[in-house]
């Protein structure tokens, strides 16, 4: 009787380990889209026009954006007059694209039918993340900085509607990174590296209300926020880790392992889902509730493959991956599964 259960039980736990094991990818590999003229160097951020089917990449040391059509998935223009272009914003209704450069601290307003500057709006130097706010059409844009070789920065803010530079928030740091909007609320938080922070900021009153610490987390570089759950999801370099922050108490509720030379993330508030892009790998979790978090799995992409877009009504996930020696830039397509 024993012998019996004995291989009743070593039957059910050899089939349960390959369930266990193949887990599905959260991501599957469609095609590429090769850049063959692009010199060795990083890229930064995408933007999409999705009544026009075109994607737009900032290829920052390139000194270029990049516009891809998204029906046939090729290269159709080139956008040459951008002084090392970081972020960007794409306005549908007035067919504008909005691009930040951090080499003169330009933002460059283009007709993206024509793709000709129709206006300069002159930050200062080091102009880099940026954030808009489309219930009040006020863009913030992050300056100066240690890149313009000053000791504080700024986040600029700019009415779109009327072109005009409206203000400014001076946060004590020469690195600030990633910012985040708060939908029901006034407050926008940032990424503040060099403090090894996230810094809390009334958008109305332009000043600072809190200062949040990460722990032991350094090069805390991209951000997503959910707003319904109240959490703010933060990417370090050193360790390799993903903070969950309580907007309510500002205290970490979780820590969980990414992966290495993060620079990019999304939340998708439809799935729960949260990608993001590293040296190699873009990595996919799964917020459960507000308070526990699972990684769904780990994706390899390429050389310094860390800028990525989330299009979740296309289904896909678009990383940009530079020049590698031999090996050309390129866009990598995933379909979301």
């Amino acid at each position: 009787m024993m012998k019996k259960l004995a291989a009743f039980f070593l039957t059910i736990t050899l089939w349960s380990i390959p369930a266990f094991t193949q887990k599905t990818a959260p991501l599957r590999y469609l095609q590429s889209i090769p850049l063959p003229d692009l010199k060795a160097g990083d890229f930064d951020h995408f933007a999409i026009d999705l009544a026009g089917s075109r994607l737009f990449l900032t290829a920052e040391e390139n000194s270029v954006v990049e516009v891809f059509d998204l029906k046939t998935n090729k290269l159709i223009h080139t956008i040459k007059d951008v002084d090392t272009p970081h972020s960007m914003l794409y306005l549908p209704e007035s067919k504008q694209l909005w691009v930040v450069c951090g080499g003169d601290g330009a933002l460059k307003i283009f007709n993206a039918d024509t793709y000709a500057v129709t206006d300069t709006i002159k930050l200062a130097e080091g102009a880099d993340s940026s954030i808009y706010d489309p219930a009040k059409h006020l863009f913030y844009v992050v300056t100066g900085g240690e890149d313009a070789k000053l000791d504080y920065s700024l986040i600029s803010i700019v009415d779109t509607t009327t072109r005009k530079h409206v203000g400014d928030i001076k946060v004590d740091s020469g690195n600030i990174e990633a910012l985040a909007l708060e939908k029901n609320g006034s407050r926008l938080f940032a990424n503040v590296r060099d403090k090894k922070s996230v810094g809390v900021f009334d958008r109305d009153k332009k000043t600072q209300l809190a200062t949040w610490t990460l722990g032991d987390l350094t090069g805390n570089t991209p951000m997503a926020y959910d707003d319904a759950s109240h959490r703010i999801f933060v990417v370090g370099r050193k360790p390799a880790n993903m903070v969950v922050l309580d907007t309510d108490s500002g205290k970490i509720v979780v820590t969980l392992p990414a992966a290495e030379m993060v620079d990019d993330m999304a939340f998708d508030p439809q799935t729960k889902r949260i990608y993001v892009a590293c040296g190699g790998f873009t990595v996919v979790y799964h917020e459960r509730d507000a308070d526990h978090y699972e990684e769904l799995g780990r994706v390899a992409t390429g050389f310094r493959a860390k800028t990525a877009f989330l299009a979740p009504q296309l289904k896909r996930l678009y990383v940009a991956a530079p020049r590698d020696k031999d090996k050309p830039a390129e866009v990598k397509i995933y379909e979301l599964l």
